[in-house]
């Protein structure tokens, strides 16, 4: 039996096509405790996700963590749930729609797949449909503007795996970070002057992003870096005061210290302060979820108006705007220089 997987149906006179497969994390299936159990062993299974030594986190994930956190994740995942389903696959869904319309005026054949590290649809599946496509050229797009081990490299690790499988392999581009590139930071500060428009400028704008323990740090991730220069830029871009905004990270977990300042003790110390109105943007989200929706919009508007606060709203992610697709595809472009199906002759 041969260790090589070739297209179910193949000729050597195919067509080829460029193929762009774009990443999120991934969610459950469902809003059960059950779903949220295998998508979490899935997701803190992965070691690039967890570093310690495994027999010890096995111990821990599956006596322990397993048992407690799925039914509590699943009520947070309840209140967000959408008759679509979850709001990080069908916006995601409708993102992957838009730039693959965005997509149609490049000189030749691109075919644009959605996938997720964890969950469903998997990358194995996008990879697969770009292969059956003709896919001779594929660009793999983590939509982290950040790179991180946890994300980005784990996202790699995956493809690669699955790569190992393919008789034909096809020519591969991976895109690190887009954390400052021009036409992110503008879309970023752009989405934050449409929220004013909306809601008023607040008295401080907060730049959460998702958290990391602190040793990732020191042990030589970029992340910390690359989120501070994304909150530097998006403020200059909006001409603001270093006294009218900040950058913090949220959802830590167990007791090891994780990257400071915290968004929720940030946002306490705000309202006991007599700060009164607060905006918080997450631009390390391309598209809105639990993180988003229910921690950052929920949740720490609580801990905020309770600590004295007055007016605290969230601003969206870039979600399926057709900037974020025009973005996107420009990051594509420039990504893909030299293949013929992306590269407008000059």
């Amino acid at each position: 039996m041969t260790r090589y997987q070739s297209p179910p149906v193949f000729s050597h006179d195919d067509p080829a096509c460029t193929g762009i497969l774009i990443t999120n994390l991934g969610t459950p299936d469902a809003p059960t405790t059950s779903a949220v159990r295998r998508y979490l062993a899935e997701f803190l299974s992965d070691p690039r996700v967890v570093e310690m030594p495994r027999w010890l986190w096995m111990l821990a994930l599956h006596g322990i963590i397993l048992r407690i956190r799925p039914p509590r994740a699943a009520k947070a995942y309840r209140s967000i749930w959408h008759e679509r389903g979850s709001p990080l696959l069908y916006i995601s869904e409708d993102l992957h729609k838009a730039l693959q319309q965005a997509c149609h005026d490049f000189p030749g054949p691109v075919r644009v797949e959605l996938a997720m590290r964890y969950g469903k649809p998997s990358i194995e599946a996008g990879l697969n449909a770009l292969q059956q496509a003709g896919a001779r050229r594929i660009l793999i797009f983590p939509l982290y503007p950040q790179y991180s081990a946890t994300t980005t490299a784990t996202t790699f690790d995956a493809v690669s795996k699955i790569l190992q499988k393919w008789r034909w392999m096809p020519e591969i581009r991976m895109i690190n970070h887009y954390h400052d590139h021009p036409a992110y930071i503008q879309a970023v500060a752009d989405s934050v002057r449409q929220h004013w428009q909306n809601h008023g400028q607040a008295d401080k704008l907060l730049f959460s992003f998702h958290g990391l323990p602190k040793k990732n740090l020191d042990l030589g991730d970029p992340y910390f870096c690359e989120c501070s220069r994304t909150a530097r830029l998006v403020a200059e871009n909006l001409q603001l005061a270093e006294d009218q905004w900040q950058l913090c990270f949220q959802s830590r977990f167990g007791r090891e210290e994780w990257l400071q300042p915290y968004t929720d003790h940030t946002l306490k110390q705000w309202g006991e302060q007599g700060i009164k109105h607060v905006q918080v943007i997450c631009p390390g989200f391309s598209v809105d979820c639990l993180e988003t929706l229910e921690e950052i919009a929920v949740e720490n508007r609580d801990v905020f108006l309770n600590a004295g606060g007055k007016e605290y709203s969230y601003i969206p992610a870039l979600n399926a705007d057709t900037s974020h697709a025009q973005m996107l595809k420009q990051i594509i472009q420039q990504h893909t220089s030299g293949w013929p199906e992306t590269d407008t002759p000059k």
